[in-house]
């Protein structure tokens, strides 16, 4: 089974990821847990981009289509040399992100209709579970860290990707359930544990 999590930055969709797998893996289940962008080399250029460390060589940032391609790419690399041969070897496999976040982020800069055509060859999770936070709990969470903040995570840009989400259920509807994102982390991970333990019995 290929279960995504998805959710604004500060949803703490990541947070979640780790807790699942370790309730899996408690479990006895066999699980690979993951991400995107992902650990390969495209996904590095990508966080070095969100980062403001990859520019071009007149020292612009990449552009939005650039990008939206270079998550495309990395999905497809992903999904080949992690995803495929994780679930063909009965792996539950738990991805931190996946088409839905490139529908929802690069769709408030680029044409959305063209996102989701460059990722239309990314084959659908059988359940994408999605935090659902205010942009407010978002950007709190996400100062909270205390680290540099990336390209999307400011309050107008947050505002356009929650109904970016929206739009892209829409455009790639599959198994999405919503999940209460607000609370404490122990609070959160038992929605989560329910929804996906439904879907595993």
């Amino acid at each position: 089974m290929f279960i995504v999590l998805e959710g604004l930055d500060g949803a703490g969709t990541s947070t979640q990821l780790k807790r699942l797998e370790a309730v899996l893996r408690a479990e006895g289940r066999q699980v690979r847990a993951t991400r995107e962008p992902s650990d390969g080399p495209v996904g590095v250029m990508i966080r070095q981009a969100l980062r403001g460390r990859l520019r071009q060589t007149a020292g612009a940032p990449i552009g939005p289509e650039a990008l939206a391609l270079l998550f495309a790419a990395d999905r497809l690399d992903h999904l080949r040399d992690v995803v495929e041969p994780d679930l063909a070897a009965g792996r539950i496999v738990l991805s931190d992100r996946y088409v839905h976040s490139s529908l929802a982020y690069q769709g408030v800069e680029c044409d959305p209709d063209w996102v989701v055509d460059i990722n239309s060859r990314a084959r659908d999770p059988d359940l994408v579970i999605y935090v659902e936070v205010d942009v407010e709990t978002s950007l709190g969470r996400i100062f909270g860290r205390g680290d540099a903040l990336e390209r999307f995570e400011q309050e107008e840009m947050l505002e356009a990707v929650r109904d970016g989400y929206e739009q892209a259920f829409r455009a790639r509807p599959c198994n999405v359930v919503r999940v209460d994102g607000s609370g404490s982390p122990n609070e959160v991970q038992a929605r989560v544990l329910d929804v996906v333990r439904q879907h595993l019995s």
